[in-house]
């Protein structure tokens, strides 16, 4: 289902011992039997514990709490282009060798493409790969680093709340502002936390714009027309005016259901803004895995269509 967003309004349980007959006529012994029953089943369950600690990938509970990313730290904010090269924030984009389709090395057209969350330097290379064949586009990235589940998701709040340093919102806001500032007309993808951090860059542009250039929101608007912006599963549910977009929304997908654009109902409808003129392609694809519900590569990219396409709500 395909919508102008501006439309909508709307551990196993332990068995007890049974009492003896002689801790049933002597209280008292009923008592110890039963503490020490107790103390015995508690050491049981430690003993058990321990097993369970010492048995479990220490890798995951550091992927949880980021204490294996600072290799991937490194590279936030940064460009990334072919072959997982990275290059400093404020590198022009034409001296960036991006990702290109497998059947066409030299497309005419540029995305720049922000990944989610947990997403290591070559997990997103991976990614755009997928997009550029996909796409038919040459693909430059903006990493956005991991440092573990836990940090990630509390950076997701403060890019809600626009707190905080992000350097990957920061190279995004530049490198857009740059862009239009020299008249050139640029291609934005944001993918879960993507989006997010897209649509809070484009909020950090369009500020820009009224506050160190004078513009009025008619000029800034009329501008920022020469973006055009597409996100898969994003966790944002605001927007500013002016580039043209098209959401991409998994209805059984919890990120954009319950942090993003929402779904196909949505109580909450009259509190988002998808920007004007959106258009929100609202889908229902996948099974019980929340996490493949949310895939790029597996699910999103398949429902994607042509951007002109998908403007006049061809998909």
């Amino acid at each position: 289902m395909s919508t102008i967003d501006r439309s909508r309004n709307a551990v196993a349980p332990t068995t007890t011992r049974a009492a003896s007959t002689a801790s049933l006529k002597n209280p008292v012994s009923g008592v110890v039997d039963a503490v020490k029953n107790g103390v015995s089943e508690g050491a049981r369950l430690l003993e058990m514990g321990k097993d369970i600690f010492q048995s479990t990938h220490v890798a995951e509970l550091k992927k949880l709490f980021g204490g294996d990313t600072k290799p991937d730290r490194v590279n936030d904010g940064k460009f990334v282009g072919a072959k997982g090269q990275t290059f400093p924030p404020g590198t022009a984009l034409k001296d960036i060798p991006g990702v290109t389709p497998a059947n066409n090395p030299n497309p005419s057209k540029t995305v720049l493409y922000v990944n989610g969350i947990l997403t290591p330097l070559a997990t997103q290379q991976h990614e755009m790969q997928a997009v550029a064949d996909k796409s038919g586009a040459r693909v430059v990235g903006i990493h956005n680093a991991t440092q573990g589940a836990v940090a990630d998701l509390a950076q997701c709040l403060t890019d809600k709340l626009d707190k905080g340093k992000n350097p990957a919102v920061d190279t995004l806001a530049d490198t857009v502002y740059g862009e239009l500032k020299a008249g050139r007309e640029v291609h934005l993808m944001g993918y879960s936390q993507g989006g997010l951090i897209t649509a809070r860059a484009l909020f950090d542009v369009q500020r820009r714009l009224r506050v160190e250039d004078g513009m009025s929101s008619a000029q800034v608007e009329k501008l920022m027309g020469k973006l055009s912006v597409e996100t898969f599963g994003a966790a944002s549910t605001r927007y500013p005016d002016g580039p043209k977009y098209v959401h991409y929304v998994n209805n059984a997908d919890v990120v954009p259901t319950l942090t993003g654009l929402g779904g196909s109902f949505d109580p909450l409808a009259f509190a988002k803004d998808a920007g004007k003129g959106a258009v929100v392609h609202r889908f229902t694809d996948g099974g019980l895995n929340p996490v493949a519900n949310h895939m790029l590569d597996s699910l999103y990219l398949k429902h994607r269509v042509s951007f002109e396409d998908a403007r006049a709500g061809k998909f």
